[in-house]
C-alpha cells in the first residue's frame, strides 16, 4: 500500500515537471524570430564588417585582397583618425554630461506644483520627435553664414557677421548644443519618473530632522535617483558617440575634416574616397571604444546604486 501511495505522488509531481518544460521549450520557438532579425541585421553585418577591415576592398569591386592589419597600421597612423576621435568623444561626453545636468534641472522643476506643468513638459520633449536630420537643418538656417536668423539679429544691432559653423573651434560645440538640445526631453521624462518614485516620507522625515533642501537633495535624491542617471548616462554617451544626422545637415564634417565624428568620416570613406576597407576598420575602432566606455559608464554607476 505504501508502495503504491509513493509511486502515485512520484508520477504527480512528475507531471507539473513536464508541463512546465514543454510550456519553458515552447517559449524558445518564440524568441526565435527576435534572434533571426539580430542575426541578419547585427552580428552578420559586423562580423562580416571585421573580416573586410582586413582588405583593400574599394566597396564596389567583385575582387579585393586580403592585406592583414595594413588598415590598423595605418589607422593609429592617420591623423585624421585622432581628430575624429577627438570629436567624437567631445560629442559622447559633452552632450552626455549636458543633456544629464540640464535634464535633471527640468525634472526637478516639473516634479514641483507649478502651473502649466504638461505644457512644459511636451514643449521640452517635443524635439525628440523630430528627426535628427531635419533638426540639424533647422538649426543650420539658425547659423547660417549667408541668410541665417543669427547674423540676421547680429546686423540688426550693428555688429558683424560671424561665420559660426565654418569656425572649427566653434562648430563642434554648435554640434553638442544642438544634440543636446534634442535629446534632453528623454533625459528628463527618465529622472522625472525616477523622482516620482521616490516616497514622500524621506523627504518628511529629513526635515523633521531640520536637514536643508541641499543635504535632502544630497543624501536622498541623488543616491534614489541612481538607476535613473544610470539608464541617462548610458544611453547618452551611446547616442552621442555615434552622432551622424546633426553633423552632416550642419556642416558635412566641414571645415575639412574639423567636424568630422567617426560616423561621418566611415561615410566619407567608403562613398566618397571608395575606401571600404579602411572604412570598415574605422568601424570596428569606433565600436571598440563605444563598448569600452558604454561598459566602463554602466559598471561605474551600477557600483554607485549598490552603495546607495
Amino acid at each position: 500500500m505504501s508502495e503504491l501511495v509513493t509511486k502515485t505522488e512520484h508520477s504527480v509531481t512528475k507531471k507539473p515537471q513536464k508541463l512546465k518544460l514543454k510550456k519553458e521549450s515552447s517559449l524558445w520557438w518564440m524568441y526565435l524570430p527576435s534572434f533571426v532579425v539580430v542575426f541578419l541585421f547585427i552580428l552578420y553585418p559586423f562580423f562580416n564588417g571585421i573580416q573586410l577591415s582586413f582588405t583593400n576592398w574599394n566597396g564596389f569591386s567583385q575582387d579585393y585582397d586580403w592585406i592583414g592589419f595594413a588598415q590598423y597600421e595605418r589607422l593609429f597612423t592617420d591623423s585624421t583618425t585622432w581628430l575624429v576621435v577627438k570629436n567624437t568623444l567631445l560629442y559622447g561626453i559633452g552632450s552626455t554630461v549636458l543633456q544629464n545636468v540640464i535634464g535633471l534641472l527640468y525634472a526637478l522643476l516639473l516634479n514641483q506644483s507649478i502651473k502649466l506643468k504638461a505644457v512644459t513638459r511636451t514643449v521640452i520633449y517635443l524635439p525628440v520627435i523630430i528627426s535628427p536630420l531635419i533638426m540639424g537643418y533647422i538649426w543650420y538656417f539658425f547659423f547660417a553664414f549667408q541668410g541665417g536668423a543669427l547674423n540676421d539679429v547680429l546686423q540688426l544691432f550693428g555688429f558683424e557677421k560671424m561665420n559660426a559653423l565654418g569656425n572649427s573651434e566653434l562648430n563642434t560645440w554648435i554640434i553638442v548644443f544642438v544634440n543636446t538640445y534634442q535629446y534632453v526631453g528623454i533625459a528628463m521624462i527618465i529622472y522625472l519618473a525616477g523622482l516620482q518614485s521616490i516616497s514622500r516620507d524621506f523627504y518628511e522625515a529629513a526635515q523633521i530632522d531640520g536637514a536643508s533642501a541641499f543635504q535632502q537633495f544630497k543624501n536622498i535624491t541623488l543616491p534614489l535617483l541612481m538607476p535613473s542617471i544610470t539608464i541617462n548616462m548610458v544611453l547618452n554617451i551611446i547616442g552621442g558617440l555615434k552622432l551622424f544626422d546633426v553633423i552632416v545637415a550642419l556642416t558635412g564634417g566641414g571645415p575639412g575634416n574639423a567636424s568630422q565624428s567617426m560616423s561621418t568620416f566611415m561615410y566619407d570613406l567608403y562613398f566618397k574616397r571608395q575606401d571600404a576597407g579602411y572604412a570598415a576598420t574605422q568601424g570596428v575602432f569606433m565600436a571598440v571604444i563605444i563598448l569600452i566606455l558604454s561598459l566602463s559608464v554602466l559598471v561605474y554607476f551600477k557600483r554607485k546604486e549598490v552603495e546607495a
